[in-house]
């Protein structure tokens, strides 16, 4: 019963059925009508996140929305990816890591001027054609003072010409920057190539 609803969720009921009959805002059923798309474009591409269905909204059904408004309506809606990402990183660990550096930069994750911090990884995506699965790898550099991408490669392998050329990219276009470079220390990371390349740079 309604009074009974009304009790457990400690509104009367005048305020129900005020809310019940009220002028819908324009902003709610907005929500309703993208929502509507929202679920059309998780049905056909279950595997979509709310960021690659914003991006599909914008693309293909010309509605501008930012990440937070299709994120808020999925979680309304329980619209959820069917692919579950553990860990978005793909380096891994080297077993016999030729150079192992200090932790120096110990989540300190602030800059006083541009190019005194870079972070480096490596992220693995995934796309489909048809049913077929692919993988590529973005590996980039970010400067911790402004959160630009100093440099970045895209790939179709994981292996150590991906990272050593997004760090030869970088340093190219900052010849005169000498960062704190931190990465997770995969095995691209503790190479001695690539040690030899930091050393190389300053």
């Amino acid at each position: 019963p309604i009074s009974a609803l009304c009790k457990l969720g400690n509104v009367s009921r005048a305020a129900y059925y005020k809310w019940l009959n009220r002028e819908i805002p324009t902003n709610e059923i907005e929500n309703e009508r993208i929502a509507e798309t929202i679920e059309q474009i998780h049905t056909d591409s279950p595997d979509k996140g709310y960021r690659r269905i914003r991006d599909d909204l914008e693309r293909y059904h010309d509605i501008k929305v930012n990440d937070k408004r299709v994120l808020r309506i999925c979680r309304k809606k329980n619209i959820k990816s069917t692919i579950k990402y553990s860990n978005n990183g793909c380096t891994r660990q080297a077993a016999n890591p030729q150079f192992i550096a200090e932790n120096v930069l110990n989540r300190e994750f602030y800059a006083d001027a541009p190019n005194e911090k870079w972070l480096t990884d490596v992220t693995e995506f995934k796309y489909y054609t048809g049913q077929e699965k692919h993988k590529v790898y973005l590996s980039a550099i970010l400067d911790l003072y402004d959160r630009r991408i100093v440099s970045y490669v895209i790939r179709d392998s994981n292996n150590n010409a991906l990272v050593f050329d997004t760090f030869d990219k970088a340093i190219e276009s900052n010849p005169n920057a000498h960062p704190l470079c931190h990465s997770d220390r995969g095995y691209q990371y503790t190479s001695r190539t690539f040690h030899a390349k930091l050393e190389a740079a300053g």
